[in-house]
């Protein structure tokens, strides 16, 4: 059973996560193809982002 609301709070918890690092994906959300889907879960879309915000999101991965 797909749930949005569940995806949803998902999303937010990531941003938030993302922010406490110093980290804005600013396309991050629900992927609308795959909320669409009838067999498949939700996908979190990560989007895109340049390359200093690449890099810091590697700095802050490599980091755990």
């Amino acid at each position: 059973m797909k749930n949005r609301a569940e995806a949803e709070v998902v999303i937010t918890e990531l941003r938030e996560a993302l922010a406490r690092a110093g980290i804005i994906l600013p396309s991050l959300g629900l992927d609308a193809v795959s909320y669409a889907h009838r067999s498949m879960p939700p996908l979190v879309e990560l989007g895109r982002c340049n390359m200093d915000t690449a890099r810091q999101l590697a700095k802050v991965l490599g980091e755990q």
